[in-house]
């Protein structure tokens, strides 16, 4: 846990765990504020956990949500009021502890000076200076300040800012800077540790251990990139500047967006309180793909579900994945013809690109799985291990389970969702093929949060990166894009432990293998494949992917287009040679 001192009587941290309570407890804090609103981001506890737990520690909880880059003086006068009546000293939570310094420091702003406040938060590790002119009217005037009377002008402007510090984001910043070495770039990101998510199937299926998922983000942010921590709350493209979570803005010359998406774990009812026990788990999440693991080796006998959600979601196969490695290893284990297997699609075909459903259905049929499409899951009953699914007629129907493997329905970002730059369906509206946004030509998107129409996963982002390199340069250089994206996604579908068919494609169902077919046939399953998988992605990823190593990954270019006065002498040239 983070604490971070900003006054006698207030500390600030990051979001803390149910286990975190009481560490706090032991440290002498009588009394916690969480500033954050509920559901704000996936991986995110319900306030009423932490509620509860410092409740069960004898300390008081208040509950005080402020709107991330929104933070009013309304909500800092609840702050202070609160600060007053909790036994001290407090521990103040929120996303990274920035909203919950800036609302100590607004809520101060009357009687303390501004530098005294700027240099209270600065000593803690948060650089609050763009709040100077609202902590000074604050405290010259003693009253509210309209928020339309804030400066709307960017504190730090940057060459180029990349929102997102997942594979998209860090991938592009070393994609940048291979062709631009020293190029002034800032990646805006308030988490501590990076993922490989694509790993987490494999944790499930109890061939990687959890920890090798995961690295510390200061480990992999490439070296000359300025690491902004904190989360975007908004965006101004009219203006070609950002809003971070305190508020500050940022310019910048080239906005990358790079959010990822958000996993809705309360789209399906009873879904969030029933996760990592009553039989239900999900390898969606970090926390959850070791209980998957401990639930196929303890099953001996029963019902076992698997679901997958309406598109779009990340990585199309990974629900079905999870299955097929359960099934292997009850098979592995004689325990198949015991154990009943469902896989329950909310969509009608059980792969999107046809060519390999042949595969995957032989190990549909050697593992007995039944299949039920146009099931949607929208309720889980926990307590008595009930699944409720719709059909296409929308009728409810009730499946008891012993085992359920559920993948979460999927969005973008809300502050993605509510900005200008998305389109009607919340995602980052670009170009197809140049991931250039459709509006704005000084923003780019790439990644999961983006509208480009291909499978959400990683070995996408490998080759969206440096097409989003190649065009954020030429824009900054004053020419159009060039270099374009033709749809390319990979799904390695683990049919079992040892074995993948490697769906790799693009636009429109497109096949795209990367090795020859005498190599790995993709349609068919290949213990090759499997070692790619298991052995080569992960160093690829760590060591090449986020390092600006192209590795079968080069962007396509266009030739140069002549320009327009180019076009016409040349049209005019050839006339006057047919006229002579």
């Amino acid at each position: 846990m983070d604490i971070r001192r900003i006054s006698p009587e207030l500390s600030v941290a990051p979001q803390i765990s149910v286990q975190d309570v009481g560490a706090a407890a032991a440290n002498g804090f009588r009394s916690i504020i969480c500033n954050r609103p509920d559901q704000e981001s996936a991986d995110q506890p319900a306030t009423a956990e932490i509620q509860k737990a410092a409740l069960d520690h004898g300390m008081a909880f208040r509950h005080i949500p402020a709107v991330s880059g929104q933070v009013t003086d309304e909500d800092a006068a609840a702050f202070g009021k609160a600060l007053e009546a909790l036994p001290g000293p407090v521990l103040a939570y929120c996303r990274s502890g920035a909203r919950s310094s800036t609302m100590w420091a607004l809520a101060r702003a009357p009687k303390l000076s501004a530098d005294a406040i700027l240099g209270a938060t600065q000593a803690a590790g948060y650089d609050l200076s763009a709040l100077r002119p609202r902590l000074e009217a604050l405290s010259e005037d003693k009253t509210i300040i309209s928020p339309d009377a804030w400066s709307t002008r960017a504190t730090r402007r940057r060459r180029v800012v990349i929102v997102g510090g997942g594979a998209a984001g860090i991938a592009v910043a070393a994609s940048l800077l291979a062709r631009r070495p020293g190029m002034d770039i800032a990646i805006v990101e308030p988490r501590e540790a990076h993922f490989y998510q694509p790993g987490w199937t494999l944790v499930g299926g109890g061939v990687f251990n959890r920890a090798e998922t995961a690295r510390p983000m200061a480990d992999v942010m490439p070296k000359g990139v300025t690491w902004i921590r904190a989360a975007a709350a908004a965006f101004e493209p009219e203006m070609s500047q950002i809003v971070l979570e305190d508020g500050e803005r940022i310019a910048y010359s080239a906005l990358v967006v790079a959010p990822g998406l958000k996993l809705n774990w309360d789209g399906i009812k009873g879904l969030r309180d029933s996760l990592g026990k009553n039989g239900v788990t999900s390898n969606y999440m970090f926390d959850m793909a070791p209980y998957t693991w401990e639930l196929v080796q303890s099953l001996k006998s029963g019902k076992a579900i698997f679901t997958q959600p309406p598109m779009p979601i990340k990585c199309a196969g990974a629900p079905q994945k999870a299955m097929y490695l359960s099934a292997d290893h009850w098979k592995q284990t004689r325990r198949l013809k015991h154990i009943d297997i469902e896989f329950c699609n909310a969509g009608g075909a059980l792969f999107g690109v046809a060519d390999y459903v042949p595969a995957l259905q032989q190990y549909i049929d050697r593992y007995h799985v039944g299949l039920s499409f146009n099931h949607n899951l929208v309720e889980i009953r926990g307590a008595e291990k009930i699944a409720v699914f719709e059909d296409a007629e929308g009728a409810r129907i009730e499946k008891p389970y012993d085992m359920i493997h559920v993948c979460p329905t999927q969005t973008g970002h809300d502050f993605i969702r509510s900005s200008p730059l998305a389109n009607a369906a919340g995602w980052v509206e670009v170009n197809p093929e140049t991931l250039q946004h459709v509006r704005y030509g000084d923003v780019f998107g790439l990644g999961d949060g983006c509208s480009a129409p291909n499978a959400k996963t990683a070995a996408a982002v490998r080759k969206q990166a440096p097409t989003v390199a190649e065009n954020v340069i030429g824009m900054l250089d004053g020419a159009g894009p060039r270099a374009v994206y033709d749809g390319y996604g990979s799904c390695p579908l683990t049919v079992e432990r040892g074995r993948i068919v490697l769906a790799e494609f693009g636009y429109g169902g497109k096949l795209l293998p990367s090795l020859p077919t005498w190599l790995i046939d993709g349609r068919k399953p290949s213990r090759l494949a499997w070692f790619l998988k298991e052995k080569m992605l992960p160093p690829i990823y760590w060591h090449a992917m986020l390092k600006g190593r192209e590795w079968l990954a080069e962007p396509t270019i266009l030739p140069m287009q002549p320009a327009a006065h180019e076009a016409q002498d040349a049209c005019d040239f050839e006339e006057t040679k047919k006229a002579s």
